[in-house]
């Protein structure tokens, strides 16, 4: 990073309180030279943290306690407290107290990163059974980022340095896959992940190999038609356009040959289809990113 490159402010969500995100927060930022490449920014509590330092004997991680992420210095670990009261933490259990908390942080960050406090958003982990409330009824973080942003256009994708995926349709149930599956979705999912490589993986004319739904492509609608009467139509009509996607493949031949690393980018049908080999090949150094908003 050069004097001249402004280092991005990152703000991260502090997740389930009860789970493995403050842990993941602290181990992450002990390191202190990685304070040279952004500044974090954590919504959290305080108190959390000290329980989780003691637990953890971790004294040597020094938070800077600000109101708000309008006036921030690089070098140092941020915390704006999002809370004073008493926490009843209780590891490894889901609560309607910590569904709360996460809530509370991610409503926060999300609203610095609105108003550009904030250059990017980090989540920890949550539950989103215990997450439930009149404020928050989404699958998950991508939906309600979705709606917070206003933006139809987006994407979860899974990206590691091996393999960028994602998902056309994303946490709903499996038997309702087929149902949602339609031209103009595959289609907007598609261009969504062409000009999010453009964007933000600065890939100039991004390769994108696209996964049928059925076993072995449906066997020329023996097994569904979903890949004659969808998917197959849509390649075409994007191909005509100058996308440079192919398919649509096997899912199961795909990842077996290992043809995921001939393209920039992949396309899936469903949830499991794409995170299965993803975190196989991926766990330990993969993220979930929201492209498109």
């Amino acid at each position: 990073m050069t004097a001249e490159q402004k280092i991005p402010i990152l703000g991260i969500t502090i997740g389930d309180i009860n789970g493995i995100g403050p842990e993941i927060i602290i181990k992450s930022l002990l390191d202190e030279r990685i304070l040279d490449f952004f500044t974090p920014v954590i919504y959290a509590s305080e108190k959390v943290f000290d329980y989780y330092k003691e637990i953890l004997h971790i004294s040597h991680f020094h938070l800077h306690t600000i109101e708000n992420a309008t006036n921030i210095s690089s070098g140092k670990i941020y915390i704006i407290n999002i809370h004073d009261e008493e926490i009843n933490i209780q590891t490894g259990k889901e609560t309607s107290e910590s569904g709360r908390y996460a809530f509370i942080s991610l409503q926060k960050a999300v609203y610095d990163l609105k108003n550009q406090y904030i250059d990017a958003l980090v989540t920890a982990p949550i539950s989103k059974q215990n997450m439930q409330s009149d404020e928050f009824s989404f699958p998950g973080h991508t939906e309600y980022l979705a709606e917070a942003f206003e933006c139809n256009n987006y994407i979860m994708m899974m990206v590691s340095s091996f393999m960028k995926i994602g998902l056309v349709t994303g946490h709903i149930p499996l038997q309702e896959v087929s149902q949602k599956l339609t031209k103009e979705l595959v289609k907007q999912k598609i261009k969504t992940m062409y000009h999010t490589l453009q964007q933000d993986f600065q890939i100039k004319k991004p390769t994108i190999a696209v996964l049928g739904l059925n076993p072995h492509c449906g066997e020329r609608g023996l097994l569904g038609n979903e890949e004659n009467d969808i998917i197959e139509p849509s390649l075409l009509e994007l191909k005509e356009e100058n996308y440079l996607v192919f398919g649509p493949f096997p899912a199961d031949g795909f990842f077996g040959n290992i043809l995921y690393k001939k393209y920039d980018g992949i396309v899936a049908m469903y949830h499991d289809q794409a995170l299965i080999p993803f975190k196989m090949i991926s766990f330990e150094n993969g993220v979930n990113y929201t492209a498109g908003i």
